[in-house]
């Protein structure tokens, strides 16, 4: 298994100094995702082995205070558990990305604490969740995911990216009626890397669509919030 490193990020762990670690693979295909090679499992350009990802960390763990894993899915591989426990040995904060599709590595990870933040990805409403995962089903999973991180056993937060082709904001009544009492909910607006699973002309939103879909969300999640600079 090797990894992808961002070495140092003040965004990706909010109130940290951390790196951002990517793991190749996940087990859904939304068409709007920015890094279709970490999607698809190709991990043959990451420059890291877990032996070097580790001599990194400890060189640096007097500079950093956190770690963001994230993917890809990073729950796709058993062997992340034994990841984020040896980050965690090293006095190092977590925060997993996770899309949700894995509640029982989840709750393992949670319950063994070795992660101090998930933010779980919303991908959209639930009569849409497969159409938006590239036609695979993993609803029922999601939901059990949903259901944990609401318990409150762990800091989180819940976000989804909105594009044209595939939100509306009717889809953000039945999202906030589905995730109500969230702590902290982010919409965040498409942007085209480049590097889609499947490019569409009418991806990203245009208009009021972004400020629609809040204010229907936040009839049931008063502070849920726009992510980025389209406030």
């Amino acid at each position: 298994m090797r990894f992808g490193l961002q070495k140092l990020t003040l965004l990706d762990f909010p109130e940290h100094v951390a790196c951002t670690v990517f793991t190749a693979g996940c087990n859904m295909r939304c068409p709007f995702c920015h890094n279709a090679d970490l999607a698809v499992g190709n991990d043959s350009g990451l420059p890291e082995t877990h032996e070097s990802l580790l001599a990194f960390l400890k060189s640096r763990k007097n500079i950093l205070d956190g770690v963001c894993v994230t993917g890809g899915e990073p729950l796709l591989h058993q062997e992340t558990l034994d990841l984020l426990s040896e980050i965690k040995s090293l006095g190092l904060s977590v925060k997993l990305d996770t899309n949700g599709s894995y509640p029982g590595r989840l709750k393992s990870a949670v319950n063994e604490g070795l992660v101090d933040m998930v933010a779980m990805d919303i991908k959209n409403s639930r009569a849409k969740y497969q159409l938006t995962c590239g036609n695979i089903d993993l609803l029922d999973k999601v939901c059990e995911s949903v259901e944990f991180l609401l318990t409150g056993k762990v800091d989180y937060e819940f976000r989804t990216t909105v594009t044209g082709s595939l939100h509306t904001p009717e889809d953000f009544i039945d999202i906030g009626t589905w995730i109500s009492g969230a702590e902290r909910y982010f919409l965040q607006k498409f942007k085209d890397s480049g590097n889609l699973l499947a490019a569409s002309e009418n991806m990203i939103p245009g208009g009021t669509l972004l400020q629609e879909c809040l204010n229907n969300v936040r009839l049931f999640i008063p502070g849920a919030a726009i992510r980025g600079d389209e406030q």
